[in-house]
């Protein structure tokens, strides 16, 4: 499940992140599929699973919201560094629209492979100089170490793009986008997410 970064730079030239067509409407239930458990880790010290179950706060420095199962989440997946600008395409707009809804959280997720960055001191520090967020229904967090298993459900194979995914509270993707987000995109992404609000 995985290529050349030569075959995924051409494929990015032509296509500008936007390898399959992002969903037009909401995905229903009986054909959602269920986002894969994903451990990832919060430069403010805390870990969780993606996309529902959280564990209890461990500090008053974990990010508030932590322990809330959302109506609806936003999770935003960036293999490479070039992708994290098309992650926030969508989260911030994606926030500016339901600002008063305490209900919907944002996970932009950052993939780290690197065997040494994933050790555990190395991995500590690392975490300690990353970019935070002061929304707290913005969790930037941070997956380690090989996640083939995972990529491979998703079918991901390129990595210079980025991933986006609508989240019910039950787990299942109700909506997925890719690369930078456009405003017909947007307006569709948003139209779903008022529909989960609705459907709870």
């Amino acid at each position: 499940m995985s290529r050349g970064y030569f075959a995924d730079i051409s494929e990015i030239r032509k296509n500008h992140g936007k390898i399959a067509t992002a969903s037009k409407v909401i995905i229903p239930e009986v054909d959602a599929m269920k986002f894969p458990d994903l451990a990832v880790e919060s430069p403010y010290g805390g870990a969780l699973h993606l996309p529902l179950v959280v564990p209890a706060p461990q500090d008053d420095d974990v990010e508030a919201g932590d322990g809330v199962i959302p109506d609806a989440s936003l999770v935003c997946l960036s293999f490479r560094a070039s992708s994290q600008k098309m992650a926030e395409s969508w989260s911030s707009p994606f926030l500016d629209a339901f600002s008063a809804d305490k209900n919907i959280h944002v996970y932009e997720v950052s993939f780290i492979d690197s065997w040494l960055l994933s050790s555990g001191p190395v991995r500590r520090a690392f975490l300690k100089v990353m970019r935070k967020s002061n929304n707290p229904r913005r969790h930037v967090v941070y997956a380690f170490g090989d996640h083939y298993d995972f990529r491979k459900k998703l079918q991901i194979i390129n990595f210079l793009t980025g991933y986006i995914y609508l989240v019910d509270r039950e787990g299942r993707i109700r909506w997925q986008g890719f690369g930078s987000a456009t405003e017909e995109e947007l307006s569709s992404l948003t139209a779903s997410a008022s529909i989960l609000l609705d459907e709870k």
